[in-house]
């Protein structure tokens, strides 16, 4: 029996991450955590999701709960509960309050799922990906959080549109912070096998303003719609349903790294990975360009002041 615990799930996405789950049907039980006031709108969501998923003769357990004896036997418990991101702000403005959260539900998950993999999706979630790990005490294969992924999806429909072919014929990926910070790895990318940089030379294609807009691409949608919603439900169940397939993808996820790439070490970032059942199999290296490997770095102290403050706040 697969398991999918979801903390936060009746904000915007929580909810669409259990019904994006629910209508994979790789999962058995999807358990809808959320605070004491919320309990109502938790059923609600399920209510409304049943209703969806009798369509397709789907027959997925959905656990509205407040109650933390629920979170039993989970396979995953997904953290995407915090204050939510407004136009303007960076993810860093979120650390503080939203570490608060993340180390309180990390506490809560050793306790009652002490054999779960536990995912981040709040911000900053590199951050929260370390403030996870030290709280829960599980080891760093078991807490991901969600990193780059988004990103190197997002770059590699960029490609895709800007050229008129096929995103599987768009191999990239994006590494460090899920931020500012972001280090695309264009040295490594490849469109139909052809690195990018001759690639480049045959057709018309603006590689610095598709970057330039990859590092805004979260602002710009939440000053148009209030929130991103769709891209991170996906991405996310994505990751979710690679580890409980047992897939062994490469996909890039934040991870505590100990000098496994670039020599950085005491930090979570955006790397790739090899996603099991078990969590991170392993942490694929990567080749770096000088330049690349210079924004990597200044990445990791980036992330790393940040989470130096916010221990020292709550005087980890």
């Amino acid at each position: 029996m697969v398991k999918v615990s979801i903390l936060g799930a009746t904000g915007v996405i929580g909810k669409n991450v259990a019904f994006t789950l629910a209508r994979a049907d790789t999962v058995d039980e999807i358990v809808l955590f959320s605070r004491p006031q919320s309990i109502e709108k938790a059923k609600g969501e399920t209510f409304d999701m049943y209703d969806a998923l009798a369509a397709e003769d789907i027959d997925c357990k959905l656990t509205p709960s407040s109650d933390y004896e629920d979170l039993k036997d989970s396979n995953i418990v997904l953290i995407t509960a915090g204050t939510p991101r407004q136009e303007g702000m960076t993810r860093m403005d979120l650390a503080i309050p939203n570490a608060e959260i993340v180390r309180n539900y990390a506490e809560k998950i050793a306790i009652y799922a002490p054999d779960s993999i536990i995912l981040i999706a709040t911000n900053p979630v590199d951050v929260m990906t370390t403030i996870a790990l030290e709280a829960s005490g599980f080891d760093k294969t078991k807490v991901i959080g969600i990193g780059n992924h988004l990103d190197s999806l997002r770059l590699k429909a960029y490609f895709s549109r800007q050229i008129n072919i096929n995103s599987s014929e768009v191999h990239t990926r994006v590494v460090g912070e899920h931020g500012e910070h972001m280090v695309p790895l264009l040295s490594s990318t490849t469109i139909g096998g052809i690195p990018l940089k001759y690639f480049v030379r045959s057709v018309d294609m603006d590689v610095p303003r598709l970057i330039k807009r990859l590092r805004k691409a979260g602002n710009t949608i939440i000053s148009k719609k209030g929130a991103t919603e769709y891209g991170p439900s996906f991405a996310i169940s994505n990751l979710i349903s690679t580890i409980i397939t047992d897939s062994h993808k490469v996909l890039t996820v934040s991870t505590y790294l100990n000098g496994e790439i670039g020599g950085v070490s005491g930090v979570s970032l955006g790397v790739p990975v090899v996603l099991s059942k078990k969590g991170v199999a392993m942490i694929v290296p990567i080749h770096m360009n000088d330049y690349e490997q210079k924004k990597f770095v200044d990445a990791a102290e980036s992330v790393r002041q940040v989470t130096e403050e916010v221990k020292n706040h709550f005087n980890y």
